[in-house]
C-alpha cells in the first residue's frame, strides 16, 4: 500500500488499508491490480479523476492534425491551369498538409494513361524542394493518385 504522500506501507491486510484510507478521510484505489500482492494507494479520486481528464484534453489540443487537400485534374488540363494548381499544393505543403493528386479519365483518355502518369511526374519534380512522393502514382478505377508528404526536413509553419 502507499499513502497520499507517497510513502510505501509495505503489505497490510485489506481493513487496515480501508482504516487507513478513512482516517484520512481519502479513497482507497487499486492502482495495479495485476500484481502479486496488489498495489493500493491512498488518494482523493474525484481529485484524480479530474486530474486525468484535464491531461488527456490538454494532450487532445496540442495533437496535431495532418489534413489531407486534393488537386483534381484531367490529361487535357492546360499549362497555365497546372500552375495555378502547383503553386496552392506548394502552400499546402509548407502548412504542412498532405496534398492528393487526381487525373480523372474520361471515356477514351483512358487508353493514354502515361499522358496523367506524365502530367504526375511533372507536379512531383516541380514540389521535389518541399515535398515527397508519399504514395507513387497508381491507377484506380478511372482515376490515377498521387499523395505528396511535406519533406521531413522542411519545417511546418
Amino acid at each position: 500500500m502507499i499513502t497520499d504522500t507517497n510513502e510505501n506501507l509495505g503489505v497490510i491486510s485489506l481493513s487496515e488499508a480501508l482504516l487507513a484510507a478513512e482516517t484520512r478521510n481519502l479513497d482507497l484505489v487499486e492502482v495495479s491490480p495485476n500484481a502479486d500482492p496488489p498495489v493500493c494507494r491512498i488518494m482523493d479520486f474525484g481529485k484524480f479523476q479530474y486530474e486525468k481528464q484535464r491531461k488527456e484534453r490538454k494532450a487532445r489540443k496540442q495533437q496535431k492534425v495532418i489534413e489531407v487537400k486534393e488537386i483534381r485534374l484531367s490529361p487535357k488540363t492546360d499549362e497555365h491551369h497546372l500552375g495555378f494548381k502547383v503553386r496552392d499544393a506548394r502552400k499546402w505543403i509548407l502548412d504542412g498538409m498532405k496534398v492528393r493528386v487526381r487525373i480523372r479519365f474520361r471515356g477514351r483518355e483512358i487508353t493514354h494513361s502515361s499522358i496523367g502518369r506524365d502530367r504526375l511526374e511533372k507536379i512531383a519534380s516541380e514540389l521535389n524542394d518541399v515535398a515527397v512522393v508519399e504514395q507513387m502514382p497508381n491507377m484506380e478505377g478511372n482515376t490515377m493518385l498521387m499523395v505528396l508528404a511535406p519533406a521531413p526536413d522542411k519545417k511546418p509553419k
